[in-house]
């Protein structure tokens, strides 16, 4: 099988990374897979897992008809068999690049909530059972479940990691208890919590000296860079480390006593058997444990609480039981580690991933379902383009809009309004 994997960009992210990670392993099961986009970070990553990447055009508004022309040159080209869009950008471009074409259009979006105007008939695979029941319950015929996968042999505690050598550079003097998240610094979904993290280790008193590590870049960098130059003057001292963007970060993880994190982050914090707090939004934090995993199963790695006010005293309490337990912390790490070895590892989901292009293109839709379904998707894109222009003239318009709208924290009557 011949496949084109497109993730949204290649800067440091979940969704791009877990994109690239299968795209390697269904490569190393034996299928033609090539990786395309603009050019980013990731390159030296997928350079670094022995798969092409081809650059595309430079998409300016998106649906891009530029890209949508490329892609198709390439599937005509190279006789590609699947175009795998990641996020609805990608999902869009990819679908009207196989138009017309042999190939078959494959959209995975790992946001919170999937754009509603992502037309019915693609093959559409999500990251929680939450949002594929409720993409079901939308009509969509073609819904299937993808847990963001996890290299476990990478990420693991054994892999050789410069970690004394990061803890020296960076300042990091492991007296205490050393708190780690490695997140892109987005304002949607990441900003409240990791300063939450920032107050909290800022002002703490407690009997174990904490230091907070961040690992990441991104657009509220500057936000995050203020509030830990306030945080450790109040300290007066070096409480919370900003490292910025670093390709790879598995030391990190490794160097951590307790990951803070949601998504692809909180996973491979688990896979080295770390005990994680799963943070998400409006104050939510809770610890990964046997008693609360239904929950993440269901809904992600990732939560709504009652309100941002909360976040600060929320993340004391998860936190607390495991500062002052080393053996809690131990237990809850072995659980998170056996969790993910046993659910989430890479060479499961590469099989799966398979079998899902199988799927999809032995359930190819008729044309005119297709072409109905496409001119929904129009109607829908240019209804969400209206309210975003209508968001930027008053000021409130938001970069990534589906994750800042997730599933989990909609009422009732918000996801009715979806369907």
């Amino acid at each position: 099988m011949r496949v084109l994997v497109y993730p949204h960009d290649m800067g440091m992210g979940g969704s791009q990374l877990n994109a690239i990670e299968l795209a390697a392993a269904v490569h190393s099961r034996g299928h033609e897979v090539t990786v395309v986009g603009r050019p980013g970070a990731l390159q030296s990553k997928i350079s670094e897992l022995g798969l092409t990447f081809i650059q595309l055009p430079r998409p300016g508004r998106r649906p891009s008809l530029p890209v949508a022309r490329a892609i198709r040159g390439l599937v005509c080209e190279r006789g590609i068999d699947i175009v795998h869009g990641y996020e609805w950008p990608p999902a869009l471009e990819a679908l009207l690049g196989c138009s017309r074409t042999p190939a078959t259009p494959v959209a995975t979006v790992l946001s919170m909530a999937v754009a509603p105007f992502i037309p019915r008939h693609l093959p559409l695979i999500v990251g929680t059972e939450q949002i594929a029941q409720a993409e079901r319950e939308r009509g969509r015929s073609f819904v299937r479940l993808m847990e963001p996968p996890v290299d476990v042999t990478s990420n693991s505690i054994e892999s050789p990691l410069p970690i004394n050598d990061m803890a020296h550079r960076w300042g990091i003097h492991r007296r205490g208890v050393t708190l780690a998240i490695v997140s892109r610094l987005a304002r949607e979904m990441k900003l409240e919590g990791i300063l939450s993290a920032v107050r909290l280790v800022g002002g703490w008193n407690g009997p174990e000296p904490l230091q907070l590590l961040i690992v990441g870049s991104g657009p509220a960098q500057d936000e995050v860079a203020a509030a830990a130059r306030a945080a450790n003057a109040a300290a007066k001292e070096q409480r919370i480390i900003l490292t910025g963007e670093i390709a790879d970060p598995r030391w990190a993880y490794a160097l951590g006593d307790i990951i803070l994190g949601m998504g692809g982050s909180a996973l491979r914090g688990m896979a080295m058997g770390k005990p994680v707090i799963v943070q998400g939004e409006k104050g939510f934090w809770k610890t990964l444990t046997p008693d609360s995993v239904d929950e993440f199963l269901w809904q992600g790695w990732y939560g709504v609480g009652p309100g941002e006010a909360c976040g600060v005293e929320a993340l004391r309490s998860e936190l607390t039981p495991l500062i002052e337990d080393v053996r809690l912390r131990q237990g809850v790490g072995e659980f998170a580690r056996t969790l993910v070895h046993d659910r989430f590892s890479l060479d499961q989901a590469a099989a799966r991933q398979i079998e899902y292009y199988n799927e999809a293109r032995t359930q190819r839709t008729l044309r005119g379902a297709q072409n109905l379904s496409i001119l929904q998707g129009a109607y829908g894109l240019i209804g969400h383009e209206v309210r975003r222009f209508g968001e930027r003239i008053q000021g409130t318009v938001v970069n990534d809009d589906f994750n800042a709208s997730p599933l989990a924290g909609q009422s009732p009557h918000e996801k009715a309004g979806r369907r």
